[in-house]
Order: structure tokens, then sequence, then C-alpha cells
């Protein structure tokens, strides 16, 4: 087994097809496949083994998908670092995986430190000039077109990809060939990706969303794959109508950017399919995009742990408000604190089990056992499953906040300030309190041109919700820190 027999598949079936579409670069099945082989032997070349750790420090560029096609094949595993990371994140994620290599660009080069790095052994630059580092475009030239690659046992690690890092330091989520293959699959059968589809994936390639889920997925379905450095609304539009974009993969922020900034159904008249995860989606939200082109957004859940898919709302079932249901071969429950199951509309923590459960966290046993129990992986999600068996979100278990004793969630508050007519975006988070144990706090990003006082969002709260629910504290500021995927970074608001 090996993640990559879909790029060597495609190369044998459809090598003339298009893979990969990165602004005015066109790459077939079979030119990817070539340009993979020849890297393959380049890090051969440098002494890279089966099992060996190689980080890819990149932006969305063709060289991310190059490389990481190449270090699979060669048996050696990818470890994904957020491009957006600072020297010290680098550094920390490079030693704690033991890199032998990192892939990077010399823009990005600054970022990555020169001490205590015993395990790094080369510098590869794939944009930019190189200086004393090596070319990747040279070693990929030098090396031949054909290479055997390492067959892999189903459970041997291929990715380590690093959570969000929302509490502490970062973990290194290990999966394996297996996690990944039984995901992909996943993903083309519950989307319906096939060969004719074009997927426009503008979502970071180092996140499990962007890598496993679009990258993988779109691969796995010989379909072509346009790929963009970054989301912007008018490169979103002018691969629509250039390219015919059929599937288009977000985040919630994605979407409403889309509705706010007066996009037309014209616009997006190519696109047949719309899916959104990482982060949740209001109902709201969904109804407004169906009212505005008469198609729904289909949600999915899982997280870097689970590959990232673990959950689907299927559009022959869909149910408004619900992240759907298991997909095939995976399991899920809700259990309370004693880890009872429980019983249909009872809220409790989210368990997964199935082939997409990661093998673990990177050199982390004792993290790992915290979360891994007979194969069921704790989500640190609070959830409920109706009598149908569909899952709906809740909250985060971390951030449940304790008023008094009382357990406020923060999404039913964030909830309800959004139905407020002047209110664009907001997060709820718990701050302490000398007398309560905590109360809740909410940052708002009001609506160009709208105004609403502290005074009024509390009124109109207050006429919604339980008193100790409604927030202590509104503060309006200008926009709400999220992570890559949109997920709002709630350490730094209490922080902050």
């Amino acid at each position: 087994m090996n993640i990559t027999q879909h790029i060597e598949r495609g190369a044998q079936f459809f090598p003339h097809k298009t893979a990969l579409i990165f602004e005015e670069k066109i790459f077939t099945y079979g030119e990817l496949n070539k340009l993979a082989n020849r890297l393959t032997n380049g890090l051969r070349y440098l002494g890279i083994k089966c099992g060996d750790r190689v980080a890819l420090f990149l932006p969305n560029i063709p060289e991310f998908v190059i490389a990481y096609l190449a270090i699979l094949k060669r048996g050696a595993v990818v470890v994904s670092v957020n491009s957006m990371l600072k020297s010290d994140e680098v550094h920390f994620i490079l030693n704690d995986s033991e890199a032998v290599a990192v892939v990077t660009t010399e823009s990005l080069r600054e970022q990555i430190p020169h001490r205590d790095l015993a395990f790094l052994k080369n510098v590869l630059i794939a944009e930019g000039e190189t200086n004393t580092d090596i070319s990747l475009s040279t070693l990929t030239e030098k090396g031949s077109a054909d290479f055997k690659t390492v067959s892999m046992e189903p459970t041997a690690p291929a990715a380590i990809v690093y959570t969000s890092g929302t509490t502490g330091f970062p973990k290194g989520a290990t999966l394996s060939h297996g996690n990944i293959c039984s995901n992909m699959h996943s993903v083309k059968h519950c989307c319906q990706i096939d060969s004719d589809d074009k997927l426009l994936l503008f979502l970071p390639l180092f996140h499990c969303f962007g890598q496993n889920f679009i990258l993988n997925g779109g691969l796995n379905a010989c379909a072509t794959i346009i790929l963009q450095r970054r989301f912007k609304q008018e490169d979103v539009l002018r691969a629509v109508q250039n390219h015919g974009v059929t599937m288009l993969f977000g985040v919630p922020t994605v979407f409403l950017r889309l509705l706010e900034t007066g996009v037309s159904q014209s616009d997006l008249n190519s696109v047949r399919y719309y899916f959104s995860a990482a982060a949740k989606m209001s109902v709201d939200l969904v109804c407004q995009w169906q009212e505005f082109c008469g198609k729904l957004i289909y949600e999915g859940y899982g997280l870097t742990e689970t590959s990232p898919f673990a959950c689907y709302n299927h559009d022959l079932r869909y149910k408004l408000g619900s992240i759907g249901m298991p997909i095939e071969n995976v399991e899920m429950k809700v259990v309370n604190e004693a880890g009872n199951e429980l019983e249909c509309g009872e809220v409790g923590e989210l368990l997964i089990r199935g082939p997409n459960v990661m093998l673990g966290y990177w050199n982390r046993t004792t993290e790992t056992r915290k979360v891994l129990d007979n194969g069921w992986f704790h989500t640190g999600d609070l959830g409920s499953m109706d009598k149908d068996g569909y899952f709906y979100i809740v909250d985060r278990l971390k951030d449940m906040i304790n008023v008094s004793g009382f357990k406020v969630y923060p999404s039913e508050v964030e909830r309800v300030i959004l139905e407020h007519p002047a209110v664009l975006e907001v997060a709820v988070y718990g701050m302490s309190d000398r007398l309560k144990g905590e109360v809740v706090n909410a940052n708002i990003v009001l609506k160009p041109s709208k105004f609403a006082s502290a005074e009024d969002l509390k009124s109109f709260c207050a006429q919604r919700i339980a008193n100790y629910k409604v927030p202590h504290t509104f503060r309006f500021v200008d926009s709400i820190p999220k992570n890559a995927t949109g997920k709002v970074l709630k350490r730094v608001l209490q922080q902050n």
C-alpha cells in the first residue's frame, strides 16, 4: 500500500488529463507523476530513507504537491508546517518531528532557525534564490523519471500533521497510509467526485482539510485541481469563469464573505457542489446560501486526528443544523464524564472509532493515552445524537463556560447574537471571575454602516436567553483572530 497509488493510477490510465492548474502552469497526471519520481530519486541521492521525516514549510504552490508525493513514494513521512508560523514555532515542530530535511521558499527561509536542530541535514528551496541551500528544481531535474514506489504497511506512518495549537504547544497527529487511503476513498464516495470534476483548492495544503480531503480526494478520483495560494474572492470568481470549477470547498467564513461582498449567482454558475468543514456553520448561513443560489452547502465533520473526515450530512437525507452521520466503516457515540454512552438527545463528548483514526501523537505517549481508548478517539467536542442517528455539535468541551455552576455553551450565545441585524461576526469565550468562577464575554464585529451599543446587545440577549448566559462584557473589534482554516482562536481572545 502507498497513498501515491492514486497519482500512479492517474498516470497509467489518464496520462494526458490535467491533474493540477496553478496560475499559468498546467500539469497532466503523467507529468506530475514523473516530476514526483524525479524528486524521489533526488531524495534518495540525499540519503533520505524510508521512515525519515521530511518537513514541508511551503505556501500553496505546485512544489508542495510534487514534494508531498515524492516523500511518500520514498516511504518517508511528510511533516506539514504551517507557513504562517514564526521561527520559534517552526523550531519546535522541526525539533519535535526530528525532520532530516525541510522544503521551503526563499521568503520563508529566515524562519528556519540554525540552532539546536541536530537531525536537520538539508534545506531545499522550492521558490526563490537558494544561496547555500539546495535547489529543489535542480535536484528534481537530475533525477530519473522512473522509480518503483516503496510499498508500505497500512499502519506505517505517512504524515505528521500538527494540531492548530489552540492550547499550549501543537501535537503531531501521526496518520498512517491506511488512515489516509481510507479517508480519501470516503471523500470520493460521499462527495461523488469523478474524473470530470474540477476542484478549487485555496485552503492551505499544510492543513488536513486541504491536504487529505481536497488534494488526495481529488487525485484519487482523477479529477482536476485548481490550486490557489490563498482565498481571494476575485481569484475564486476568475477560476470559476476560466476553468469551469464544479466543486468548491471552504470554511464558513469563505461562504459568508462571498455573500457579504455581493457575488451573483451567475458568477458561480458552473459550481454543482459546495462543501464546508473545519468550523461550525450556522443554520442561517446555510439558508442564506440556499436562497442565494438554490444549492445546499454540504457539511462534514472531522478533526486532524481523524484524517480528517468522520461524519457527513448526506444529500439524500440532509438535516439542517446537523453534521450528519458517520461515514462508511466509522462509528460515533456520545458519552458522559464517566464514559457511559448517553441516550438520544443528551449532550456529552463525541467519540470516534474507525480506520481514519490516527496512530497517535508523535512522541507523546501520555497525550495519546488521554485521547485514545480501545480505538475510540475522544474528540473534545460536545454533541448529541437524534433518534435517526444524526449528530449535532454543541460546543468544544474546553470552551464550555461555568458561571456559578451553570454550564454555558458559547455557540448558543453566538447564535443568538448573530440574529441581531447589526452583527457580522461574534466570538464568545469565558473569563475568570472571583465571585462566579467565570463570566461570559463577547467580541463583536459589526456590519459596515451598522451600529449597536453594548447595552443594545445586552438587552437583545436578555430577551432570548437566561441571564447567566448574557455576556458580561461586549468588546467591539475590527476582526476576530482565526487560524488558517477559520477556527476562532479563543485562547488569543482570553489573553487579550
